[in-house]
């Protein structure tokens, strides 16, 4: 039997689309498309949405660290740690990056989305579609009882896609977000009878992933 990337690392068998939104596990083609998205701009220079202000790296740096963070990732799932991360396309055109990390997850079931997209797509409701999917599949198959996330005070994007898709209020921190910077973080919980959903899920490589992550009994190699 001759193995495939996707046996060693099952995460680049999945495959999840909701009309014309497709999620898939980042393979190296895609990564080099996600490098370039991000070196083009995520937010303006002035503004930062992220916990770990990691889009401040000058172009060259910032690509090199997006390709590393990702192979990083792969090497370091384990079923107690494991940050989900999937390419987005829309109309079939890469366009970001959506995320869900969790620990414990057999014992929590829940765990936090984060996403970004390339500029040049933001404002034509990618983001609320490319979230509503992820938290509909760790809901419906993988589990969940509730997905949480996060966003600063002044970004008021983000906050919106959270109130449209159901979040509910759960406190805010305090946060040094760029150094000596002080942010205020609003945090948010969703469950799955608020979750409001969109277009139904196709998935594909779900048994495999399943495997990965404990699910269904330990992953064996082919």
């Amino acid at each position: 039997m001759t193995l495939t990337l996707a046996d060693l690392h099952p995460v680049l068998g999945l495959r999840i689309t909701a009309g014309p939104l497709e999620l898939r596990g980042i393979a190296d083609e895609d990564l080099l498309g996600l490098c370039e998205l991000a070196q083009g701009g995520v937010h303006p220079p002035t503004q930062m949405p992220f916990y770990v202000p990691w889009t401040d790296a000058p172009p060259g740096v910032l690509a090199r660290g997006t390709a590393s963070y990702h192979w990083r990732n792969r090497a370091d799932y384990s079923v107690s740690s494991w940050a989900l991360e999937l390419g987005v396309r829309y109309d079939g055109v890469l366009v970001g990056c959506q995320g869900f990390r969790t620990r414990d997850f057999l014992v929590t079931r829940t765990g936090e989305t984060g996403s970004w997209l390339g500029r040049e797509h933001q404002g034509r409701g990618i983001g609320t579609r490319m979230r509503q999917a992820v938290c509909t599949f760790v809901f419906d198959h993988l589990g969940a009882t509730e997905v949480t996330s996060g966003a600063f005070l002044d970004n008021p994007a983000s906050l919106a896609v959270s109130r449209k898709l159901g979040y509910r209020e759960n406190g805010r921190r305090r946060l040094e977000r760029r150094p000596g910077e002080l942010a205020v973080n609003q945090q948010l919980v969703l469950s799955p009878a608020d979750l409001v959903r969109g277009a139904p899920l196709e998935v594909e490589g779900l048994p495999a992933f399943r495997r990965l992550v404990g699910l269904d009994g330990a992953y064996p190699l082919p």
